[in-house]
């Protein structure tokens, strides 16, 4: 903190200690500033994103598009998709489409196929929007009940030093692997 000073002041010392003199607060009387090294500022700001943006999660929303007539099988097929929708951690949207006559008992078949849905996901999902009625289409939104599973990578690989538990018939691989395992407990 130094205080009100003049602007050409500020800049003198900043120059002095090598730092730029950068401007936080533009819109304050005084307006406020600060000495700083602003490309390193900008270098530590830049990695602050990226973390928030690895730590995001992003839900996205399946549809899944069937017809009162569809097929008992083919039905058995969409539900499995779904379970894999929910398993990943996205959202699913059922949509029962109806044609021509079909209109005239979508109340009644539209449900029986969404509560058949319902019924072999049950366990996976809860309902975030009940079955409803838009224009030809009857929907519901299903979310799943566990959070989204994080990417699984490849267990490390773990390397024994050279002379200890291996056999003379070792891969070259695993010779690389103990090479470059020994090499880093001599340096």
């Amino acid at each position: 903190m130094l205080g009100v000073i003049p602007t050409s002041e500020a800049m003198r010392t900043a120059m002095d200690a090598g730092l730029d003199l950068v401007e936080v607060a533009p819109n304050e009387r005084p307006p406020v500033c600060r000495i700083m090294d602003y490309g390193k500022f900008k270098y530590i700001q830049s990695k602050r994103e990226q973390e928030a943006r690895k730590k995001q999660t992003v839900i996205l929303v399946k549809e899944i598009k069937v017809r009162p007539k569809t097929d008992e099988h083919d039905l058995d097929t969409k539900v499995k998709h779904i379970r894999r929708f929910l398993g990943e951690g996205d959202k699913v949207k059922v949509t029962v489409r109806f044609r021509g006559r079909e209109l005239a008992y979508a109340s009644q078949s539209g449900y029986e196929v969404l509560k058949h849905v319902l019924e072999e996901v049950g366990d996976l999902c809860k309902v975030e929007s009940p079955p409803k009625m838009e224009g030809k289409t009857m929907m519901t939104i299903l979310a799943p009940t566990q959070a989204k599973k994080k990417p699984v990578g490849a267990p490390p690989k773990v390397a024994v030093p050279a002379g200890k538990g291996k056999s003379i018939s070792e891969s070259k691989e695993d010779t690389d692997a103990t090479l470059v395992e020994s090499d880093n407990q001599e340096g």
